[in-house]
């Protein structure tokens, strides 16, 4: 069974008779929708709609949950939570020493005697599991970068940045992490208006290359204009965001696309539900 130590998370509990009711005021994530074992996706947004905070969401008892987040974000995320606490009745609370191990595969069953094991839902059917039990092995971190690209999962630091993108952008629309159905969030009206609208032109694509791909930042070209930025990589795979309508009308035209100088295929991840545009814009525009 592959796994592996992240040592740049951290954690975060928020519990209280009101955690539940404040959280899901404040966050993208319907909480009416998350099982006992399972940990979903999720940001709090700006009023603008764009990605302020990401993390992985998971209950940790009665009235309690646990929010995994970067560690370098940390410090900043529990600030803006106490920000928006006023008067619930909810205790705000970093974990000194976070202790996140993640494994993955079929047979990544976790341990009967592991109470804080959860499902990570944004791999449905791959048997990832999260826990915050901690390890004294380090495991293979780059085996989980590869399983994570290969799979089409981006995460902020390494593949955005936050304050730049918005939730379509980064499929959490298509993970799990956005609740369409529940009541008002920070940013949910312009969240909203796009889906409502269809208006989502921003998305991941796995990219992939005979040589190595250049470092994550590197402009996606369409004969020397930017249609998108490249990711994290390993190897001749990378993940990308990207603009899809641009990115159709270079592959209508036969245009090649670039990473820097490197040559590349682009692809929508096989779980992905969205798909490039029938209407493309015209070579100038893109």
């Amino acid at each position: 069974m592959p796994f592996a130590l992240l040592k740049d998370r951290a954690l975060i509990s928020v519990s209280g008779p009101d955690a539940e009711h404040f959280l899901q005021n404040i966050l993208t994530t319907d909480l009416d929708t998350l099982g006992e074992s399972e940990a979903k996706p999720g940001a709090l947004l700006t009023p603008q709609g764009k990605i302020l905070f990401d993390f992985l969401i998971s209950r940790a008892g009665e009235n309690a949950f646990r929010l995994e987040c970067r560690a370098d974000i940390s410090d900043d995320f529990v600030r803006r939570l106490m920000l928006y606490r006023l008067r619930a009745k909810v205790e705000i609370a970093k974990s000194e020493q976070a202790l996140v191990t993640v494994a993955w595969g079929k047979e990544s069953i976790p341990s009967e005697n592991d109470s804080t094991a959860v499902a990570d839902t944004r791999f449905p059917g791959e048997g990832v599991t999260r826990s915050y039990a901690g390890t004294e092995d380090a495991g293979d971190d780059d085996a989980w970068q590869t399983f994570r690209i290969a799979h089409g999962i981006v995460e902020s630091g390494a593949d955005y940045a936050l304050g730049d993108a918005f939730p379509h952008d980064v499929l959490l629309d298509e993970t799990g992490g956005v609740g369409f159905r529940k009541g008002c969030y920070v940013g949910q009206e312009v969240v909203s208006r796009m889906q409502h609208r269809g208006t989502a032109r921003r998305r991941v694509l796995i990219v992939q290359a005979s040589p190595p791909l250049p470092a994550a930042g590197t402009d996606l070209t369409v004969e020397g204009r930017p249609v998108g930025t490249l990711g994290s990589s390993t190897g001749g795979t990378g993940l990308a965001i990207a603009r899809i309508d641009r990115v159709k009308a270079a592959l209508d035209a036969g245009l090649p696309i670039l990473a820097g100088d490197v040559p590349v295929t682009v692809t929508i991840p096989a779980w992905a539900k969205f798909r490039f545009p029938q209407e493309t814009v015209s070579a100038e525009e893109a």
